[in-house]
């Protein structure tokens, strides 16, 4: 575990405290799921499918199997029977996995074997020895593969497609009016420590060290793939190398995982190679967006009308919302977004940073961008004009929106006001053209379920449990100061514990929503256990508090004092202590208020600015600056927070000139599936980063007003720097990444 940051002073909210787990990682104490080794350990090595559709119609086993140190080959010839079908759909959280039922092959780098050895070295070469053969079909890859189909909807339930007002009609009474289409490329995850799993059975009992975004749920489809009880699914996952959504589900090989320890009947080690991550754990998928746009003489839209094709796999769905961003940012009487998708011989899309709304918004804050320069208007004057007092989709009042300060404030630390409006009008010292560019940022201030326990001792100290997530974000640390505030002691003197899924549901590490969900089970807990120790106290004669329960108390410093006279009061230790009692407990809930989210439209703001500089020869791209200003409620460790916005920065960056999987469209297999030509970011690209935390209370949102930040800084990034390089070069690039060859 963590060992505690110690506070310095004042309350355990809104402290800049270093990570907890800090210590741990950067010394490699910190134990990952693949640094476990239980007595007996086998290692096992997917063998995966280099075409991208048809079917096996030979390995050669036996090779494999006569390799020294190989234990076992697992096909669907003797894969252990499951309990479920895996294919079988039942929520939009259930994704069909590849379970080695069958010969079929559904996308390049399917899992088709694993092979069991004793070394990592005797299974890779046993997975070598296979030398699979196929029948193969010709793929479908790319947006013009197929025919297009309306799903009934998209991400997780969301419809499909929405109207308000008469677009047509508000188009055609508009002055100023752009028709562009957009495009976003496939993108894959690649965090740094890919999916692993370390299984062991006992009877019909396992225990698992995997990574996991959300244990409770990947508890519940094992045990119902295996046909055991959630209880006796054990998952260890305090740490994680990031998720970035890939790690929400239980994945396809880590199930393999848990199929090759009960099959050879000893725990199992399964770790993806880098390449192995390009198809069986998730992906954003490509999109084709269409804009059409209509303002006024006075520069206010008439409409806007959002189209977007994306893609899924054959064999399951995961539609990209790419639209819904489109709700919530822009005042306009007439809106319409429509949803359209094909079917590819690719792995299933699923959730990747920020779901829709990274993909949405670089083409909806490029189109924004192209209606300003129609209607002569400065960028931000252009958003300023148009700003929604209400969600434009639903007509709700927003809960909070700090936006315009997110503004006011971005754009005076950038410089914004000296920016010449028409493009290619500077160049620096050295002859580069210099453009600067804005984004709006947005992202739903979302909330799921989780529940925390805390306990009270009678030595004065406490502890506070919830199964939740680290996947780098701070949750040890931010969850940890909720815990502290919650009980009204010094952050040292609680003993926090998480990621272990025997301990309470801390819900999904995911939608920017894990601080605000299970810090409000824990801040919950924490009441109900003061509560507890209330409820002995005031009840008692000999205590200084008797009779204040109309009154009330107030938890500080290990000690109830009464709300009307803080000069009364005792410890807890004293409390405990002459009721004879060695704690108190409390439980609590996170969720939203579903009044309060009926009533008010949830989102988090911002705006991103952004400078580049662009060879007027080469065509070279560089982003040399991003300011970001960020209104996302009560900030609970502002450390922590610009962490997120700057990680979330950056990967817009790469979103905008960098990031793309190129498919091969005769095979259908990934070209770049590793990290030297999958192009991401390194410290030579990422420019100088500020992130400004603009204050927003916010009374509806959650008990502690919180909103989420860990998504909302790629949703600006990627159409600021994209309208940066317009200002720069007056060459409007409207496919990501932006390329050399585009601005030549």
């Amino acid at each position: 575990m963590p060992e505690p940051a110690r506070l310095r002073h004042g309350s355990n909210l809104g402290q800049p405290l270093t990570r907890r787990d800090g210590t741990l990682k950067v010394t490699g104490a910190a134990r990952y799921a693949a640094d476990h080794h239980p007595e007996g350990l086998l290692h096992a090595v997917l063998a995966t499918s280099s075409i991208a559709r048809g079917r096996v119609a030979g390995l050669d086993a036996p090779a494999a199997l006569a390799h020294p140190g190989v234990v076992a080959v697992m096909t669907p010839e003797n894969a252990p029977p499951l309990a479920q079908d895996p294919d079988e759909k039942h929520d939009p959280f259930t994704f069909r996995l590849d379970l080695l039922q069958g010969p079929e092959v559904r996308y390049p780098g399917q899992p088709i074997a694993v092979v069991i050895a004793e070394t990592l070295e005797a299974a890779t070469e046993g997975a070598a020895l296979l030398a699979p053969t196929y029948e193969s079909e010709p793929p479908a890859i790319g947006l013009d593969a197929g025919p297009a189909f309306a799903p009934p909807a998209v991400g997780v339930g969301e419809p499909a497609d929405l109207a308000v007002g008469d677009v047509e009609d508000g188009l055609a009474r508009a002055t100023a009016r752009i028709d562009a289409t957009y495009e976003t490329p496939a993108q894959y995850h690649n965090a740094m420590e890919p999916h692993a799993v370390v299984a062991s059975w006992d009877g019909d009992r396992l225990t698992l060290d995997t990574p996991s975004q959300g244990m409770a749920m990947a508890q519940g489809r094992i045990a119902g793939l295996f046909g055991i009880a959630p209880d006796d699914v054990h998952i260890r996952s305090p740490f994680l190398g990031g998720g970035f959504g890939s790690k929400g589900m239980i994945s396809g090989p880590q199930v393999l995982g848990i199929m090759a320890a009960r099959l050879a009947g000893r725990p199992v080690k399964l770790v993806l190679r880098r390449d192995q991550m390009y198809g069986p754990v998730g992906h954003r998928a490509p999109t084709r967006q269409r804009l059409r746009l209509g303002a006024d003489a006075e520069g206010r839209l008439t409409a806007l009308d959002h189209g977007t094709l994306t893609a899924t796999s054959r064999f399951d769905d995961f539609i990209e919302p790419a639209g819904g961003v489109s709700h919530t940012l822009y005042a306009t009487p007439a809106l319409r977004t429509t949803h359209r998708a094909l079917r590819l011989d690719t792995g299933t899309p699923l959730f990747m940073r920020a779901p829709g709304e990274a993909t949405g918004s670089a083409a909806l804050e490029s189109a924004v961008d192209e209606l300003a320069e129609a209607c002569g208007l400065d960028p931000l004057e252009f958003r300023l004009r148009n700003y929604a007092e209400r969600e434009p989709a639903s007509g709700r009042p927003f809960s909070s929106k700090a936006l315009r300060e997110c503004y006011r404030q971005g754009a005076e630390r950038f410089g914004w006001a000296g920016r010449p409006r028409a493009p290619r009008q500077r160049r620096d010292a050295d002859g580069l053209l210099v453009g600067c560019g804005l984004g709006t940022a947005t992202f739903p201030a979302l909330m799921f379920e989780a529940e925390a326990r805390a306990e009270i001792r009678a030595d004065g100290g406490a502890s506070v449990e919830i199964g939740a997530h680290d996947m780098g974000q701070g949750a040890w640390t931010a969850l940890a100061q909720i815990a502290a505030e919650s009980l009204g002691l010094d952050i040292d003197a609680v003993a926090f514990r998480m990621g272990d899924s025997r301990l309470p549901n801390g819900g999904i590490a995911g939608g920017s929503a894990h601080t605000a969900t299970a810090g409000a089970a824990i801040h919950e807990a924490g009441a109900a256990a003061i509560a507890a120790l209330a409820a002995l106290a005031t009840a008692d004669e000999r205590s200084p508090l008797f009779g204040a329960g109309n009154a009330g108390v107030v938890a500080r410093g290990g000690r109830l004092l009464r709300r009307d006279d803080e000069g009364r009061g005792e410890a807890f230790t004293e409390i405990l202590a002459r009721a004879g009692r060695a704690s108190v407990e409390g439980r609590g809930k996170g969720a939203g208020d579903p009044a309060a989210r009926e009533t008010y439209a949830m989102h988090a703001h911002g705006a991103v600015f952004a400078e580049v500089k662009v060879d007027p020869d080469l065509g070279q791209v560089r982003c040399t600056r991003l300011v970001g200003a960020f209104a996302a409620g009560r900030v609970i460790n502002p450390r922590l927070v610009r962490s997120q916005y700057y990680g979330g920065m950056i990967w817009g960056l790469s979103f905008a000139l960098h990031e793309r999987a190129v498919h091969d469209p005769r095979t259908g297999r990934i070209m770049n599936a590793n990290l030297a030509e999958y192009h991401l970011p390194v410290n030579a690209d990422v420019p100088a980063l500020e992130a400004i935390l603009v204050e927003e209370a916010d009374p509806h949102v959650n008990a502690l007003g919180i909103k989420g930040v860990g998504e909302i800084g790629i949703t600006g990034t990627a159409g600021a720097v994209a309208n940066a390089v317009w200002h720069a070069t007056g060459i409007r690039v409207r496919s990501l990444p932006i390329t050399l060859d585009q601005l030549l």
